[in-house]
């Protein structure tokens, strides 16, 4: 059995799990692994095969974590020879014959970058509430979820210009958790919601209709970490170097684009 890390764009897909008839990110792990002869053509998935988590569409990870049984040679470059330029993989692990990438994984951390200016939000109140929400709770109030909704979370919150970035750690999280527990810090930073919101939200009742807390935008977030305590992933670095030229190219290609919606702000607010 084999572990990989990898790193992707999450943008072009519509999340981490196959899905019919849309890309995924577990579709074009699989392409590349049947181009590379690794998985047969009428296979399901790979033997022993799971992966560490089920991002969202648009989520992004550099800490996505498969396992499967995988010949001695399939390195994370070879692994990238079939693999589209948005999906890398960048390490690897050996690992027992009973590991689930699923299972085995001890902590996952997610880290969500929100446009919030200084002008705009309260870092204070931001804090506040994501302290407010650290702990074990039921967050039923906070996924679509109807099992699996009691967890202990972790956060943190620093500030980088116009963004603040936030950042939690559970064992494992309910389906939207992250999102909605971001846009539920959003909307009192924002002075929107009252920080005794947080009691509302975490009381047994459950919030109906506008009174819920929908879920944030799914872009801004990352997959930043998943935690085996008993795996010891090597870098590969020529395939690290190889990921991260890719998404240089990627970043410096937004920020051109970001550049000219700039202008066009600036040109219309500059007009009579």
């Amino acid at each position: 059995m084999r572990a990989f890390r990898l790193a992707y764009d999450g943008r072009p897909f519509h999340g981490f799990q196959r899905q019919p008839d849309v890309p995924t990110v577990e579709d074009a792990l699989f392409d590349a692994l049947r181009e590379l002869g690794v998985l047969g053509a009428d296979a399901d998935a790979p033997p022993g095969y799971a992966g560490a988590g089920r991002t969202d569409a648009g989520v992004s990870a550099f800490a996505q974590t498969v396992a499967f049984s995988a010949p001695d040679w399939l390195t994370p470059a070879a692994l990238n020879s079939g693999l589209p330029a948005t999906v890398r993989a960048w390490a690897r692990a050996e690992a027992p014959a009973e590991f689930h990438a699923t299972h085995d994984a001890t902590s996952r951390s997610y880290r969500y970058h929100l446009h919030a200016p200084p002008d705009a939000v309260s870092d204070e109140r931001a804090r506040d509430a994501l302290d407010a929400l650290r702990g074990e709770h039921d967050f039923h109030n906070l996924t679509p979820d109807d099992t699996g909704t009691v967890r202990t979370l972790d956060g943190s919150l620093s500030r980088d210009g116009a963004f603040l970035v936030v950042e939690l750690t559970a064992g494992g999280f309910a389906r939207q958790l992250v999102r909605r527990v971001v846009s539920l810090v959003a909307s009192i930073a924002r002075g929107d919601r009252d920080l005794a919101a947080v009691d509302r939200v975490l009381a047994s009742a459950q919030l109906p209709g506008p009174k819920g807390v929908p879920p944030a935008a799914a872009y801004p977030l990352v997959l930043v970490d998943v935690t085996y305590p008993d795996l010891d992933f090597t870098v590969d670095a020529d395939a690290k170097e190889s990921a991260r030229t890719v998404f240089a190219d990627r970043r410096d290609e937004h920020r051109t684009r970001a550049r000219v919606a700039d202008e066009l702000v600036a040109g219309l607010r500059n007009r009579p």
